[in-house]
């Protein structure tokens, strides 16, 4: 009961943001243009802050782990393909990039640290788990969408040159990178800069969510809830189901296992319905698999570690 609880506590607020942004904008509070204002905002300034903020602060020279990251990439590589395999069966092409991102694609550097931090009182594996799968995560949802956008015919020269220009100019891929860099030089964060970039960072969940509830048009979400619904399913049960008996197998468990967990079966990051809005899609099968994951995971996550607490392993 108490995980049950726990995970309450940290999804349901979540969701409750979303309903927010349906009700200020059908109350007229919030309007086109300041939802698409809010949008750019957090996709190009508040997310990024907040990875630099969470990643430079880690030590990640001492708790190196090189299987443990290999395994994190290799994972979430598979993830990948998987979902891109699965995708093929839908008959509106124009959904296949939304919903190969929202199949794999983890809360891990919003969630990850704070669930873990909950239950060992440390970060533990996380930080390495981030460096293992985000930028992964990432660089992959820009080939993704770029290459599934709505008007996109086929494969050019100019395509694959704005692709490589949009992984490299990628505001949440730059945070990940100067973040990993600021720790590794071991440079110091001034006060004043610190608290700038944790109240800039803040912003970032809060308005993401209101913004994507806000453009959430339930009439569109309805006819693609197929789709969503399938990469809920992966993304919360599927994907836990196939890899963590091998994380087992390979001898991970405790701390590694629970960032396992976070990264395979956490709820599909807000980033991939604001990077979706922002590279030319629709946005509405991204914030319904955001939906549907962010409530279900309360109960899946709690599953998950009621099998492996029962199990010993952690």
């Amino acid at each position: 009961m108490e995980n049950l609880i726990f995970s309450l506590n940290g999804t349901m607020p979540i969701f409750l943001m979303m309903v927010l942004g349906i009700f200020f904008r059908k109350t007229g509070i919030l309007k086109e243009n300041m939802i698409d204002s809010l949008n750019q905002f957090v996709f190009k300034v508040a997310l990024p802050v907040l990875l630099f903020g969470d990643l430079s602060k880690q030590d990640f020279a001492e708790a190196w782990n090189g299987k443990f990251v290999l395994f994190c990439f290799a994972v979430t590589l598979l993830s990948i393909g998987l979902a891109t395999l699965m995708s093929m069966a839908l008959k509106d092409k124009s959904q296949r990039g939304e919903f190969i991102q929202g199949t794999y694609r983890s809360s891990a550097a919003i969630l990850g640290i704070a669930f873990i931090t909950t239950i060992y009182g440390n970060s533990g594996m996380a930080p390495l788990m981030i460096i293992g799968s985000v930028p992964l995560y990432n660089i992959m949802a820009v080939v993704v969408l770029s290459f599934t956008k709505p008007e996109q015919s086929g494969v050019s020269p100019a395509l694959l040159k704005k692709t490589l220009k949009g992984i490299v100019t990628n505001p949440i891929i730059l945070g990940i990178v100067f973040g990993g860099l600021w720790s590794v030089l071991h440079l110091p964060l001034p006060t004043i800069l610190s608290k700038t970039v944790s109240n800039l960072g803040g912003m970032a969940t809060p308005l993401g969510l209101m913004a994507m509830g806000a453009s959430l048009d339930w009439n569109e979400a309805k006819s693609g809830m197929v789709p969503a619904f399938v990469a809920s399913f992966m993304k919360l049960i599927g994907l836990c189901t196939l890899f963590l008996p091998v994380a087992v197998f390979l001898g991970f468990c405790e701390a590694e296992l629970i960032a396992i967990l976070v990264m395979l079966g956490s709820s599909t990051t807000v980033s991939s319905y604001v990077m979706a809005r922002n590279m030319g899609h629709k946005g509405v099968l991204s914030a319904s698999i955001v939906a549907i994951t962010t409530l279900g995971s309360a109960f899946t996550l709690t599953f998950w570690l009621y099998v492996l607490r029962t199990l010993g392993l952690i």
